[in-house]
């Protein structure tokens, strides 16, 4: 049985990944207003936000189950 520990914890790990997403959405949107430059920001955070897009990618592309070919019709 878990505590109410556990499910706080819980809770905030999945608030976390939520919010995670949030801020990379809100990067992308001041990137491409141009209030941000990929450059301002420190190189760890850079790369962080560069895996966790290719790993994005990755996923989408195992579940993107029929192919983008335009010549099929």
């Amino acid at each position: 049985m878990a505590s109410d520990r556990d499910r706080i914890k819980q809770d905030l790990s999945e608030l976390d990944a939520g919010f995670i997403r949030v801020l990379e959405d809100l990067i992308d949107a001041l990137i491409a207003n141009g209030s941000l430059r990929l450059t301002d920001l420190p190189a760890q955070a850079l790369e962080k936000l560069n895996q966790r897009k290719r790993a994005r990618q990755r996923l989408h592309d195992a579940l993107d189950l029929i192919p983008d070919d335009d010549n099929i019709l």
